[in-house]
């Protein structure tokens, strides 16, 4: 039997296969319209889905009457009018089944249980909105979950760090990250007060998940300060912002870890982004899982697994559009050493917004120069940092703390004066550590990137210019190489 999950009809959508043996595909629209954060569907997504077979059955990441009913309370009469997902699906599949919905908050959580290591968990859940739900606490055991805690719009800690975004002059649903990285050029004491004052009205400290706020931020916050308009201002306030949330989640995390039984944490929704407040966790629990895409995105395959309650470690992410051949690893090398930034465009594409190897642009991390010229060429703020991919055998000889596969965790470099590419203004780097196990081509290449060079690391960023989607097909490796001139490395075509 082939089922279908799929997100969308709000932004970023996405669409998973399974078959009888698992996850067989799952890409993100905007790689095939190439439209940022696209809430739509697409043909040739669908088309690449349909090569595994016509779908017996369909899943949304949602309960849409839940959510029209949520959508009538808050006045958004507009979004009324939009048709259900079955009828939406069928615009592109006209013999699609029934489109069943999974509550929002039960598609991350079983997203981020059912694919990671643990068979008994505690899994936290905290977005901007599903249907009303914002933030859930669950227990997971075997093949199940059970709710312990829950809390509704418009009480979001989502909602209201995309509201500081857009305060700030960023793109709400989209942008957070950019405050994350901005949060390091502030003085985070600055306005942490005051926001805290403002904004919060109850957060819970260790006897309570709790978090209420004083304001419905839904449309945003842009009447707080107006005075404050300087570029440090934006700094301070992003470096606040980023603190107020550690410490709203250190309490939530607190009182789940007090609270559950199980001292493996599973952490998931959009807020789980935030790699710099991730490592928190540890302090209070033993291990931790984030799903690779733990955003709405990847509530495709989380809406499927919440129903057959089966698990699937999820041991990579490439199950996207396909570049057939080879991966180019001499190819690479010969770059590298000669111009010391190329990019790849190898293999299936990264289901999840990082990119780890396969759709990625690469340099030597050791170049002063280095991190500028990366910048440039994606037309992208200078604060902005980089992240080391490094031999996961290696990773603590070079940094301190949490590092893992997919790039969710901070860590302090041991070396910044050697490599200044990958370092941030507070001294921390994002680490994708790749396992001595794994065959993909890019642990291939960085085995032979070490070997040529002594250095078990490289620099690796999205290959996309800001604003843009990640390169997903031949096409537009080939199209991304004649616009900004640096090279895409690609199987040779039929080189399987």
């Amino acid at each position: 039997m082939i089922t279908w999950g799929w997100t969308g009809m709000s932004h970023d959508a996405s669409l998973a296969v399974f078959s009888d043996d698992g996850l067989e595909f799952a890409a993100h629209s905007e790689r095939y319209s190439r439209i940022k954060n696209d809430p739509n569907l697409h043909d040739d997504l669908i088309t690449e889905a349909l090569e595994y077979g016509h779908p017996d059955r369909i899943y949304f990441y949602e309960r849409s009457w839940l959510k029209k009913l949520r959508q009538l309370s808050a006045g958004q009469y507009q979004l009324l009018k939009k048709p259900s997902p079955t009828q939406y699906m069928r615009q592109y599949l006209p013999t699609a089944p029934r489109s069943r919905g999974v509550s929002h908050h039960l598609s991350h959580a079983a997203g981020g249980y059912f694919t990671g290591p643990y068979t008994d968990a505690t899994v936290v859940c905290i977005d901007s909105i599903g249907e009303f739900e914002t933030l859930t606490v669950w227990t997971a055991k075997d093949n199940s979950l059970t709710k312990v805690y829950s809390q509704n719009y418009p009480h979001s800690i989502g909602l209201w760090y995309s509201s500081m975004t857009q305060r700030i002059g960023l793109k709400p649903q989209e942008h957070e990250y950019i405050l994350m990285g901005m949060a390091a050029l502030g003085d985070p004491h600055r306005f942490f007060k005051e926001i805290l004052e403002e904004f919060v009205d109850v957060t819970g400290i260790g006897y309570s998940p709790r978090t209420r706020f004083k304001h419905n931020l839904h449309r945003g916050c842009k009447w707080w300060r107006p005075d404050l308009t300087t570029e440090q201002d934006y700094y301070d306030i992003a470096a606040a912002v980023q603190k107020v949330y550690e410490y709203i989640l250190q309490n939530i995390l607190c009182w789940a870890g007090k609270n559950t039984p199980s001292k493996n944490l599973v952490l998931m929704g959009g807020c789980a982004l935030n790699c710099a407040a991730n490592s928190l966790a540890y302090r209070f629990f033993d291990n931790v899982w984030i799903m690779p895409n733990p955003g709405d995105a990847g509530s495709a395959i989380g809406c499927v697994l919440a129903k057959r309650r089966e698990f699937m470690f999820m041991e990579h992410t490439y199950t996207g559009h396909n570049i057939t051949g080879k991966y180019p690893v001499e190819e690479i090398i010969h770059e590298l050493t000669t111009n010391r930034i190329t990019a790849v465009a190898a293999g299936r594409a990264e289901f999840g917004p990082r990119a780890l190897g396969n759709r990625s642009i690469l340099a030597d991390p050791r170049g002063h120069d280095v991190k500028d010229r990366v910048n440039s060429i994606k037309q992208r703020e200078p604060f902005r940092p980089f992240a080391p991919a490094i031999l996961a055998e290696h990773a603590t000889d070079y940094f301190d703390g949490v590092t893992g596969p997919y790039m969710q965790f901070t860590s302090k470099c041991r070396r910044p004066d050697e490599f200044p590419a990958i370092i941030h203004y507070d001294g921390t780097s994002r680490v994708q550590a790749v396992p001595a196990g794994d065959t993909s081509g890019f642990r291939a290449l960085l085995e032979r990137w070490y070997a040529e060079t002594g250095c078990p690391m490289l620099l690796n960023t999205s290959l996309n210019i800001k604003g843009d989607p990640l390169v997903n097909t031949r096409e537009d490796a080939l199209h991304w190489t004649q616009q900004y001139g640096v090279k895409v490395c690609l199987p040779k075509s039929g080189d399987g």
